[in-house]
């Protein structure tokens, strides 16, 4: 048999060496693609890990909120409730039981009302405690809480005491005019009702309080700021109604008490002082437990 003739080539150990070289040469030139993005990579992670080192605002003190039913003591209820005290025991244990307000989330907001009735008096009392949470990262939870604060405090009539002028040093380091929590306060202010219009009917002549001391005001030493509110208006012919509503702020919690008191036939209009007194006493019993 004919043998073929032999081609001249690269077989064996020459053959190897040139798949090796080829592909030394590929890998080679892979790595230099690789070593020439580089650079590129580390300013695109750079650039990232600056966004994500960039200021965040901190987060409010708490988290959750306490039951509020239980958190007016028995004693103080027989106070601001007295008309309770005549009731028989299975609906005066009901009146001091409250009814829970429905809410959706326990931890951002709670209620609870509380109400007894005389044939001459009738008291109610209604608690509520919300916390705010701010969803910017620029704006902490406190700072979301002190803007739901001031609309309450514009909304009841009562101004909120201007800042003092910057100084010259201040003003270099100031925070730009558009800044959350001073431009809420302005529109807050531009929206507020410029005077306010008691519910239930006309206001009584003998409403305006003439003792110092009695008007809606701002209050000191309760929580971080607080205001007290005071209406008084007629809801018939012989009935007289006395609204005072006390509003404080902790960090970012805002509790609001509005305690109520409606006469009828010959009893006397409900006294301010002593409604005030009931309400700012609570709200003192409340401002503790948050501190616990």
């Amino acid at each position: 048999m004919q043998r073929k003739r032999y081609a001249p080539g690269r077989t064996g150990s020459a053959a190897r060496t040139a798949v090796a070289l080829a592909l030394g040469l590929g890998l080679g030139a892979g790595l230099t693609a690789c070593s020439a993005g580089t650079p590129a990579d580390d300013i695109a992670v750079d650039a990232k890990a600056g966004q994500a080192s960039a200021p965040v605002a901190p987060p409010g003190r708490y988290r959750t909120l306490f039951e509020p039913c239980g958190a007016v003591p028995q004693a103080t209820l027989k106070d601001l409730l007295p008309g309770a005290a005549a009731l028989p025991d299975a609906e005066r244990d009901k009146a001091y039981r409250g009814v829970a307000a429905v809410t959706y989330d326990t931890d951002r907001r709670v209620g609870c009302t509380w109400k007894a009735d005389t044939p001459d008096t009738s008291h109610r009392l209604s608690l509520d405690i919300e916390r705010v949470v701010s969803y910017d990262a620029a704006v902490s939870d406190d700072d979301r809480a002190q803007e739901v604060y001031v609309r309450k405090q514009l909304a009841a009539g009562i101004p909120v005491p201007p800042t003092a002028p910057p100084s010259p040093t201040a003003t270099a380091t100031a925070p730009p005019t558009g800044s959350p929590t001073t431009s809420a306060t302005a529109t807050a202010a531009a929206t507020a009702p410029s005077a306010k219009t008691p519910t239930g009917g006309p206001a009584d002549p003998d409403a305006t309080e003439s003792a110092t001391g009695l008007e809606p005001r701002v209050l000191e030493g309760l929580g971080d700021i607080a205001f007290v509110d005071d209406v008084l208006s007629t809801t018939g012919a012989n009935s007289h109604q006395r609204a005072v509503s006390v509003v404080f702020r902790t960090s970012n919690v805002i509790v609001t008490i509005s305690y109520r008191e409606q006469t009828t036939g010959s009893a006397e209009d409900p006294d301010s002082a002593e409604l005030q007194e009931k309400a700012r006493n609570l709200a003192r019993q409340l401002a503790e437990r948050l501190e616990e």
